[in-house]
């Protein structure tokens, strides 16, 4: 889940862009990427099990990360090189706007508003709101919330969600998932609700939670790309496929996802 407002200082960034952004479309990115070996990708840098930055060597570590770089060789080859830039949920589509990147993979929400600025791939994760609980909890799923008290976080439409799909269960939210995890750890609250990405990297930082229920909202992430390149479009739809098809899409599952509690790559995902 992305925060309700994500999209206003990407409006605001894009009409300072504009002019550059007409002249980026008329670039060939497939054509420059095949002369260079090299595409450059817009990631995030914060986002445990996608990208991460890793303190002890100081670079990006995560399944977002894997999967750039295995597309990257499915197009250029085995000599394609993946270059990466540091993206934040507010910089990410102006970078790609503004040429900076070649594509954007970070954990992002395929949604009808951001398609009017940009291209999507096919989906490259199945993405979804979720729940964490304690392991102790009797909550298996969604249904199970009526009467329980349910951690929502401040801006996140998730909140949203949870009072209509459980109107019976109480909502209440916290400024951050810090506060929220401590919260839930602390029996202040029956379950914490929000993406199932961000909910996995959580649940491997505590042993003592889990994520249960599968999904109940459909929001897969899919790589962003500029408008006006369907050739590279085509290009990151075809190694995606390809990817899957000869296992290598579910090898990155298995070692980025394959611990995490709740989460059963092989129902998922094979």
């Amino acid at each position: 889940m992305k925060k309700i407002f994500d999209l206003i200082p990407v409006l605001i960034s894009l009409c300072l862009l504009a002019g550059c952004s007409q002249r980026v479309s008329d670039q060939d990115v497939l054509k420059n990427a095949q002369f260079s070996k090299t595409i450059t990708w817009g990631i995030e840098s914060d986002v445990r099990l996608f990208s991460l930055t890793d303190v002890r060597d100081y670079r990006e570590k995560g399944f977002d990360v894997d999967v750039a770089k295995a597309v990257t060789k499915e197009i250029l080859g085995s000599r394609g090189q993946a270059k990466f830039v540091l993206a934040t949920a507010q910089s990410r589509i102006p970078l790609l706007k503004n040429g900076n990147v070649d594509a954007v993979i970070a954990t992002m929400t395929i949604t009808p508003q951001r398609k009017k600025l940009v291209n999507f791939s096919h989906p490259y994760f199945a993405a979804g709101q979720s729940l964490l609980v304690r392991k102790d909890s009797k909550i298996k799923n969604v249904h199970n919330l009526k009467g329980k008290t349910v951690i929502g976080i401040i801006g996140d439409n998730s909140v949203e969600v949870i009072k209509k799909i459980a109107p019976q269960a109480k909502v209440v939210q916290m400024q951050d998932y810090g506060q929220a995890v401590v919260a839930l750890k602390a029996g202040q609250g029956d379950a914490l609700s929000s993406d199932n990405g961000v909910l996995y990297g959580l649940a491997v930082e505590s042993p003592t939670l889990e994520v249960r229920g599968g999904t109940f909202t459909h929001e897969p992430y899919g790589i962003a790309i500029n408008k006006h390149q369907e050739k590279f479009e085509r290009a990151i739809n075809r190694a995606i496929e390809n990817m899957k098809h000869d296992g290598q899409y579910n090898r990155l599952i298995k070692k980025w996802f394959g611990r995490v509690p709740g989460f059963n790559y092989k129902t998922l995902y094979n």
